[in-house]
């Protein structure tokens, strides 16, 4: 077995992209974040990033957030770089499918579904995610990683950023 296929064994759960984004720029998470993804990245939590977590993570961050694109290419690169095991690089053909059935039985976005397919398809029965929207899907459990209080001054933190590039 590689050492993908060993971790791949007994995987609890899957990181969506919004616990990546929180590591890309100063705010209220940033070093929760930086302390649970360093535990999947060094296996001491058995999950997995998705390659595919990182790049929406670049995505969120520099677009919608405007986080300088310099920072966070580098900032996500390096966590790319440390080649864990517990990084996922493959998407099949099968789980595009199946989490376009997710997205349309449960209504969710189809990066939603992926991630539910993902999780369905390792035996994991955790997404660890922010979107509370993910909580009306049955077939897991999706855990908020970070202490709630914390969640709340980054939400608020988010929205006034968001409030300032509109001004």
């Amino acid at each position: 077995m590689t050492t993908l296929e060993e971790n791949l064994v007994s995987v609890e759960g899957v990181a969506d992209v919004s616990v990546i984004v929180p590591i890309c720029f100063d705010n209220p998470l940033r070093q929760h974040a930086v302390d649970f993804l360093s535990d999947i990245l060094s296996q001491r939590r058995r999950a997995i990033i998705p390659v595919t977590s990182v790049i929406g993570a670049y995505h969120i961050a520099t677009r919608y957030l405007k986080a300088s694109r310099l920072i966070v290419k580098k900032i996500l690169g390096g966590l790319l770089r440390t080649r864990s095991p517990s990084l996922f690089p493959h998407i099949t053909i099968e789980l595009a499918v199946d989490a376009l059935d997710y997205a349309t039985v449960y209504n969710v976005e189809s990066w939603d579904g992926y991630l539910i397919s993902l999780a369905r398809s390792l035996g994991a029965a955790v997404i660890y995610s922010l979107d509370k929207e993910l909580s009306k899907i049955k077939e897991v459990t999706v855990i908020n990683p970070f202490p709630e209080e914390k969640v709340h001054e980054y939400h608020k933190f988010v929205k006034s950023l968001v409030e300032l590039e509109k001004s």
